[in-house]
């Protein structure tokens, strides 16, 4: 009786129990959902619009302007004057304008350098700067700045997307664990309740004694407890992962039949496009973060050449022809025209000495920044490849393990079927292949963390989520 009871507790003990599972959330399903509808992975997208704005706001510098200026004054039935002046500008790249005037002024009390012809005075004209801004100005540098920040919110973008994909995985991962771990406690609380009640007909057709039923019970509720456990962890891991969950803009709640696909191997390393990638297939100044710190160096370059211009003296040129009919264009002659020149030099130039210094201190700072970046980078990249190598030979480690805990706990439930054993020796053989499968269920989600940490380390965005 003892041995029959015995035999049908070892068939169902070992045997795989439960449903298919009603729907299975796919990893890269769930990280396809989080790049496309996570708002950290569409402000993302806004970053790039700002560089577009940024772009058209500097643009705006070398939009062509008008410009038109009115005054009159009349007093005690006198008009002292009325004079109408206006201009339509051109802005061009070197320090160049190009513009078109028109004067037309009378009046009593009239300044004599304002007289013009009756039907007003028409003049075409450049103004150049030959020293201070000819080569670099606020304008010219504003645009070169905005073309470059521009490429870097492309990269940072990439960052963006990188960095709420990678925060994603982790949560999966951790929800993955905390599955298999409820798992494993529900099939050895399934085998513990079977070993019970076995126990108990034993004790009570007198083969075995009754002390054994307590001791079973024990470990029941012991199997209980930390199966109760084991589903809180799960209930947090569940809630963190659906905080990463969204559906045109409303927050989507992980359903309790919903569950983490097992299977992952091959699907961690395809989802995070990091499959079959030698350490030296990743060119260090591809990398998004470097990009985006050689795009802020750029930018200071742009700078610092600003900053040396303006130690040059201010010296603007103007000429303009002028005419009374200029519809007729050989009306333009150089025998009539206003030509003027100004010049500015600060003589100590302590400004702008000192506004070059900082701007080369800035340099220096985001160069080394770069370089530092750069080695923290690469070194982080060669300890998780050595990390990962280390975590599949700890797997296979703790497959074997839990392969010999498994054949230690038949072998001595085989025993205690001829009476050559006890139930206490069952229990700690155990509870040592429970603990060593819920090491190797860690060491799995160490394996996959450290795949999401090498895909934050290359900062790529994957592109076909």
């Amino acid at each position: 009786m003892r041995i029959k009871i015995l035999f049908i507790f070892f068939l169902v003990a070992f045997s795989m129990s439960g449903q298919e599972p009603q729907t299975v959330l796919k990893f890269n399903e769930y990280l396809a959902f989080v790049k496309k509808f996570h708002p950290v992975a569409r402000q993302a997208e806004l970053t790039i619009d700002s560089g577009q704005a940024e772009l058209m706001k500097s643009r705006g510098a070398f939009d062509p302007k008008i410009e038109v200026d009115y005054n009159k004054k009349l007093f005690k039935g006198t008009e002292y004057y009325e004079k109408l002046n206006s201009t339509f500008k051109i802005p061009v790249w070197y320090g160049i304008d190009f513009k078109a005037k028109y004067d037309q002024n009378e009046g009593e009390y009239l300044n004599p350098m304002d007289n013009v012809p009756e039907d007003g005075l028409y003049s075409a004209g450049v103004t150049v700067s030959v020293g201070q801004g000819l080569w670099m100005n606020d304008r010219m540098a504003t645009l070169k700045k905005a073309k470059i920040f521009r490429e870097q919110s492309k990269v940072d973008r990439d960052l963006q997307v990188n960095q709420i994909l990678y925060e994603a995985s982790m949560a999966y991962f951790k929800w993955l664990q905390a599955y298999r771990d409820q798992q494993t406690f529900s099939q050895f609380l399934s085998n513990a309740e079977i070993r019970f009640e076995s126990i108990r007909t034993s004790a009570l057709s007198g083969e075995l004694a009754a002390i054994d039923t307590v001791e079973a019970k024990i470990t029941v509720q012991d199997r209980q407890l930390r199966l109760e456990q084991s589903k809180i962890s799960l209930i947090h891991a569940s809630l963190e992962l659906s905080s990463f969950l969204w559906l045109d803009n409303v927050p989507v709640e992980l359903q309790p039949e919903v569950v983490p696909d097992i299977q992952i191997d091959g699907i961690v390393d395809t989802t995070l496009e990091i499959a079959g990638k030698p350490l030296d297939s990743f060119p260090m100044e591809n990398h998004p973060k470097l990009r985006s710190l050689d795009f802020k160096v750029q930018s200071l370059v742009v700078d610092k050449r600003l900053k040396t211009n303006k130690l040059l003296p201010k010296i603007d040129l103007e000429y303009n022809f002028l005419t009374e009919t200029p519809e007729y264009i050989n009306s333009f002659q150089d025998d009539a025209y206003k030509a003027g020149l100004s010049f500015s030099l600060p003589l100590f130039l302590r400004k702008e000495r000192g506004d070059l210094k900082l701007a080369k201190i800035k340099l220096q700072y985001a160069r080394l920044d770069y370089d530092n970046a750069e080695i923290k980078i690469r070194n982080k990249i060669v300890g998780l490849y050595q990390e990962l190598d280390s975590y599949e030979t700890q797997q296979l480690l703790m497959g074997d393990m839990v392969d010999n805990y498994e054949r230690m706990l038949s072998a001595e439930e085989r025993k205690f079927m001829l009476g050559e054993s006890s139930l206490f020796l069952v229990n700690s053989r155990e509870s040592k292949l429970i603990d060593a499968t819920l090491k190797r269920n860690e060491i799995q989600n160490k394996f996959y963390s450290a795949k999401a940490k090498l895909f934050n380390s290359i900062g790529q965005a994957p592109q076909n989520l």
